[in-house]
């Protein structure tokens, strides 16, 4: 299994990582993220999900399978007795505007149209929306943006994400929600 990013601030991370590591081997999946946070309604646990090494963000991610991983996490964390008081758990595939945590990411995702933010401006721009083609064999991602050919080291950015092209995809001819931005699947396990 392969996280993408965890942020379990006030939890025992290797343990929680430990309980969950099982569970999503089982159904076959990996974390994008997993992250432990209040919102109004208390605490929550949010764990996004996506199969090993697709090209297609939120493929094979079906809100069955969500409710599976949620009551098979729900049920683990419940028995180890790992969480403090009560919580909600929020199960959820990553979705089509991906955040790329990794440099791999960037490779895996190569074809896709990705929104990246660097640390520091390189022409006078920090944000850059464009093509991504992969890594040069020095590890480093390239970027086509604004007829652009970019090489940018993964170290120089501040953040990525996959960006969807709604325009695109309405021109051909994909069905419109009345959203300007898709939520991702998502299934929830009752308090706890």
């Amino acid at each position: 299994m392969q996280l993408g990013y965890a942020s379990l601030k006030g939890l025992d991370r290797s343990r929680v990582i430990s309980l969950v590591e099982p569970v999503l081997q089982a159904h076959s999946v990996d974390v994008v993220e997993l992250i432990w946070r209040s919102d109004a309604s208390g605490w929550v646990l949010y764990l996004t999900v996506e199969r090993p090494g697709t090209t297609d963000p939120g493929a094979g991610i079906t809100l069955d399978l969500c409710a599976d991983i949620s009551r098979d996490v729900s049920a683990t964390l419940d028995v180890a007795d790992v969480m403090p008081g009560r919580y909600h758990l929020e199960v959820g595939s990553a979705g089509i505007e991906r955040t790329l945590y990794s440099a791999p990411d960037y490779g895996r995702f190569a074809g896709r149209i990705a929104k990246i933010k660097l640390k520091e401006a390189r022409d006078g721009q920090r944000v850059f929306r464009g093509k991504l083609e992969g890594l040069d064999a020095e590890g480093r991602i390239l970027l086509e943006a604004d007829g652009r050919k970019l090489e940018l080291s993964f170290e120089a950015i501040e953040s990525g994400r996959l960006s969807f092209d709604w325009q695109t995809a309405r021109a051909k001819g994909a069905p419109s929600s009345g959203r300007e931005r898709p939520h991702p699947r998502r299934a929830a396990a009752r308090d706890r």
